[in-house]
């Protein structure tokens, strides 16, 4: 986790959303976006989501590129309103290395 939570500026550089891994939905935030998209869970699991190894739940889908199946060409996400947990606490509640490096907001240029 991050020292100074306090002192980070967001800078939607979507680098965030660029680094390869895994968003995992808790089973309330599956309904709450498939509702937000206007789909039913089954259509947005079969769509925007994979199976965790193990079979231990879901985590949103990445792009070829692996970025966030959610993140715009204009770094923003289309389901911001109800993006997951995961996503919400970042960065305060986030330990992975390569994410923390390449944040603009926790790393910014002098």
């Amino acid at each position: 986790m991050i020292e100074k939570p306090h002192d980070f500026q967001c800078r939607r550089c979507g680098a965030c959303c660029r680094v390869p891994g895994y968003v995992e939905l808790l089973p309330d935030e599956v309904e709450r976006i498939a509702n937000f998209l206007g789909l039913d869970i089954y259509e947005f699991t079969s769509k925007y989501a994979i199976l965790l190894s193990g079979r231990r739940g879901l985590s949103l889908a990445s792009r070829s590129d692996d970025r966030c199946i959610f993140l715009r060409d204009d770094n923003t996400c289309e389901i911001n309103p109800v993006k997951p947990r995961q996503c919400r606490e970042f960065p305060s509640q986030w330990t992975e290395p390569e994410l923390l490096k390449v944040c603009a907001g926790l790393n910014p240029s002098p």
